[in-house]
């Protein structure tokens, strides 16, 4: 954990350690090249460090916090436990089997995050699903999958919605097009399950919920969908999250924070507002009855 007490995965804390011992280094007057010499490494190697791209070997840190002059010994072993922290695998390693490599990095940066803000065009939001309706998501252009592997998959989304309700929640805002309610992935027995999900999240008081209706014309979120993550340590920036067939993409460039952005805000600003999210989702509920 975190000094604010975020649930953070090693990607995060990595990040926030590295951070750390730039602010030391650069307050020190030291050079990468010659931080890279002290653990007889590179100043590449101690760049990927400082921007959380690499773990952490306990006696690298501890060198670096030597040269940099720390001689706080509580701040010392506080460093230095961030480090084995930082080196520990998330509660999702041993889901290893159906988690592609790639999305590892995203799992640690949502367990971290204290906001979401997530815009969906074609799948209810994973943190919303139903294990009905992750199970036909999960195969859906797989083919034939074994069972077990489907139930696994199924236990880690489970997993991740643990977010939502542990004592420091996560607050997710999520605008979702009305297509996604309309698509009866699962056949529509699992839909309506997943509506009446929907129904009852609203009135957790962490999660705001909006759908863009169709009636409501063109927006601004022509690229798709994608999620911007917030955190409690200022040491973690603001990161869009867009995810691909195969892999995903991280931004945090101001620049690109400040367009997901007021892209996100006009969705907001689009949407019907949340006081009339349940009304909307009644509605569509009503029609699968029909």
């Amino acid at each position: 954990m975190t000094e604010s007490g975020a649930q953070s995965g090693p990607t995060a804390l990595r990040i926030i350690l590295g951070a750390h011992l730039r602010r030391m280094r650069d307050a020190a007057g030291i050079s990468r090249s010659d931080a890279g010499w002290e653990i007889r490494s590179s100043e590449s190697k101690v760049s990927r460090m400082e921007l959380g791209r690499v773990g952490f070997k306990e006696r690298d840190v501890s060198d670096l916090l030597t040269l940099y002059g720390l001689d706080d010994g509580e701040e010392r072993d506080r460093l230095l436990a961030l480090a084995r922290d930082a080196n520990n695998p998330g509660w999702w390693h041993r889901f290893g089997d159906v988690l592609p490599s790639w999305f590892h990095s995203y799992l640690d940066l949502e367990s971290a995050a204290q906001l979401i803000r997530t815009y969906e065009l074609q799948f209810v939001p994973g943190l919303l699903q139903t294990p009905e309706y992750v199970r036909a998501v999960v195969q859906l252009g797989r083919g034939l999958i074994p069972a077990e592997e489907v139930e696994r998959r199924v236990a880690l989304r489970v997993n991740r919605q643990e977010i939502l309700r542990r004592p420091d929640p996560v607050r997710l805002w999520a605008v979702v097009d009305e297509s996604v309610l309309r698509r009866p992935i699962g056949g529509v027995k699992a839909m309506r399950l997943q509506l009446e999900h929907l129904l009852e999240a609203t009135h957790l008081p962490n999660l705001t919920l909006q759908v863009m209706e169709f009636d409501g014309g063109g927006h601004a979120a022509t690229g798709g969908a994608y999620s911007i993550l917030r955190f409690p340590e200022q040491d973690l920036p603001d990161i869009v999250y867009i995810e691909h067939l195969t892999s995903a993409l991280y931004l945090d460039k101001l620049e690109d924070l400040d367009r997901y952005t007021a892209t996100m805000e006009a969705l907001c600003v689009a949407a019907p507002p949340p006081n009339k999210t349940r009304d909307i989702l009644s509605r569509i509920l009503r029609d699968y009855d029909d």
